[in-house]
């Protein structure tokens, strides 16, 4: 049986946060020894090819049999790894699954820093990444981008929000982003100059952090004032931790909502994954992982190619 019920996500995901984020006070060790019962079944079982993107496949990758797919695994609830620390889990694995599935291709994942995937890709090192990437005219260059998921990003603050802040009135604070994000790259600039710099106001200082996990163990420490970073996650470890910190809003500056599996530029492989990727959107399995993970308001019904 396939079906993961939301009670073993939801432990799935705790016993990962309170592992990797140390923001302490939610859960004792027992518990989380106790919720290493995550279920790691494959959602892609019993799904079945998609016999015309199979045709467009290159003959080299038929023979080759399978696909080597690029992701960061630190970033529940869209991508993470299992208690067993080797199981790739989320909307992210989920759909790399069924691609493969609709292909009829194994899949191989490869555990890679966040702002390494788009040069791997580039370099031929990965066939795709599947990793909540949102659009940006600089990867677009060099990658072709299908979209897949509804995302966007917002600020947390410690609970209470004891500083008052909100999205319009970060100017001069101390806000954490990851490395080679588009919060990094694109969103929190693109606030800082509308709401701070062009008002004469100091500019948000962007903390640059190599996961989400040190951002939720500085906020606790209150070495940072606040995060930017994917809503879904934000929203996820905020259900897990609760009384930990809180969103304030969400940024709609500086790039698009919509995140995209990536492929080289040109790549023989892409016409393909768009054609496959559609079949995935028509599937049971796309909504059924989305309702896995609590990301259900982030479906979507066209795999389009930019």
């Amino acid at each position: 049986m396939k079906t993961r019920n939301k009670a073993q996500t939801a432990a799935a995901g705790l016993a990962v946060l309170l592992a990797l984020s140390a923001c302490g006070g939610a859960a004792n060790s027992d518990s989380a020894q106790n919720s290493k019962k995550a279920n790691t079944t494959d959602i892609s079982e019993g799904v079945q090819p998609d016999a015309a993107a199979v045709a467009l496949l290159p003959q080299s990758i038929k023979d080759k049999g399978e696909l080597t797919v690029a992701m960061d695994l630190h970033y529940p609830p869209t991508t993470f790894l299992a208690e067993d620390n080797t199981t790739a889990i989320g909307l992210n694995p989920d759909v790399a699954r069924l691609i493969a599935k609709k292909l009829d291709l194994k899949l191989k994942f490869v555990d890679t820093k966040f702002d390494t995937i788009v040069p791997g890709l580039d370099g031929g090192r990965f066939d795709f990444t599947a990793t909540t990437m949102s659009k940006t005219e600089e990867r677009l260059k060099v990658l072709d981008m299908i979209d897949y998921f509804k995302a966007g990003n917002s600020v947390a603050v410690p609970k209470g929000n004891p500083l008052n802040l909100t999205v319009e009135t970060l100017c001069g604070k101390n806000i954490a982003v990851t490395q080679g994000s588009t919060g990094q790259l694109k969103r929190l600039p693109a606030l800082s100059e509308r709401s701070c710099t062009s008002k004469g106001q100091p500019a948000i200082n962007g903390v640059t952090l190599p996961n989400v996990q040190d951002a939720l163990t500085q906020l606790h420490s209150k070495r940072i004032d606040g995060i930017l970073y994917d809503t879904t996650a934000l929203a996820w470890a905020e259900k897990q931790q609760p009384g930990s910190f809180e969103l304030v809003g969400r940024v709609e500056v500086g790039s698009s909502d919509l995140t995209a599996i990536g492929l080289k530029k040109g790549s023989p492989l892409t016409p393909a994954f768009q054609a496959a990727l559609q079949s995935v959107l028509q599937t049971p399995e796309y909504k059924e992982s989305l309702d896995n993970w609590g990301l259900e308001s982030g479906a979507i019904t066209d795999a389009k190619l930019n």
